[in-house]
């Protein structure tokens, strides 16, 4: 195992952040892919639980695998992560060059949810928003939330709702424009998203 991580028990709350990239530089950075638009929680955490790439899906007959650096979760412990560009880069405790830091690609970054920075007020991450009901002014449940996309400038709820065993998808877009009221506690997003716009 090499010495830059730990062998580390996975915490039940622990939420996929991002994996791991190219290595940057000479001196042991590496780009990260983040799964979200705005990845706080990269940057205020200097623990990351890494886990090994998934298995290729489809491989080549006779092709052999690259063997994983590890197989069970793994703590790295972070100098920095900052902004560069349009991407996120970062540097851990004892990957000083970049041969070390390409070791680490395609790892899994995995951040405990109770590790992440307070949001502000009228801010959420996505994590929490993810299963949320959405219901319109007039009670009608429009359906829950099954991913966000970020478009630049706000970020879209994909609700979806089963209708006659088909999954249907209903895009509002997360701003105060829409969205009158978030309850966390309840699950439930309410809109102002009347049955003219649904298909």
């Amino acid at each position: 195992m090499q010495a830059f991580l730990e062998p580390v028990e996975l915490p039940p709350d622990a939420i996929e952040v991002g994996r791991i990239g190219e290595a940057w530089g000479i001196k042991g950075w590496f780009k990260i892919i983040a799964y979200s638009a705005s990845p706080e929680a990269l940057f205020s955490c200097k623990e990351w639980i890494l886990l090994p790439p998934e298995p290729r899906a489809g491989k080549s007959a006779g092709v052999v695998a690259k063997e994983p650096l590890f197989k069970t979760p793994q703590l790295l412990k972070i100098r920095a992560a900052k902004d560069h560009s349009d991407s996120v880069v970062a540097q851990a405790d004892g990957v000083d060059d970049r041969n070390t830091a390409e070791l680490l690609k395609n790892c899994r970054i995995f951040i405990a949810r109770s590790a992440f920075p307070t949001a502000k007020k009228d801010e959420f991450y996505w994590v929490d928003l993810m299963g949320c009901d959405v219901i319109n002014r007039e009670g009608v449940v429009i359906g829950s939330v099954k991913d966000l996309i970020s478009t630049g400038p706000n970020t879209v709820i994909v609700a979806e709702r089963i209708i006659e065993g088909k999954a249907r998808e209903t895009l509002i877009p997360f701003v105060d424009a829409y969205v009158d009221a978030v309850s966390l506690a309840e699950k439930r997003i309410t809109v102002d998203w009347q049955l003219d716009y649904l298909e």
